[in-house]
């Protein structure tokens, strides 16, 4: 399997920035691991949208997959309350 390009939107790397820096490393370790795996065990499709989550304690990290260009990108990073809105 090709390995993916992970970008992060501008939005999601200042909210990835803000975080407590023992979070900011474990989700920056997940994000990473993107590139070799978008699709990881645990990973779900957010239903009536073109994005996927996975979960990382109580943070959640939203993006999309363009298997053609072989890209994911990051949208969202955010608590588990607040990401959704």
């Amino acid at each position: 399997m090709a390995s993916y390009s992970v970008f992060l939107k501008r939005s999601a790397a200042k909210e990835l920035g803000g975080l407590p820096l023992k979070d900011r490393r474990r989700i920056a370790a997940r994000i990473g691991a993107l590139a070799d795996e978008p699709r990881p065990p645990g990973v779900e499709k957010i239903s009536g949208q073109d994005k996927y989550r996975i979960r990382q304690g109580d943070y959640r990290v939203l993006y999309t997959i363009d298997d053609p260009a072989l890209t994911v990108t990051v949208v969202t990073i955010g608590h588990r309350g607040d990401v959704y809105r």
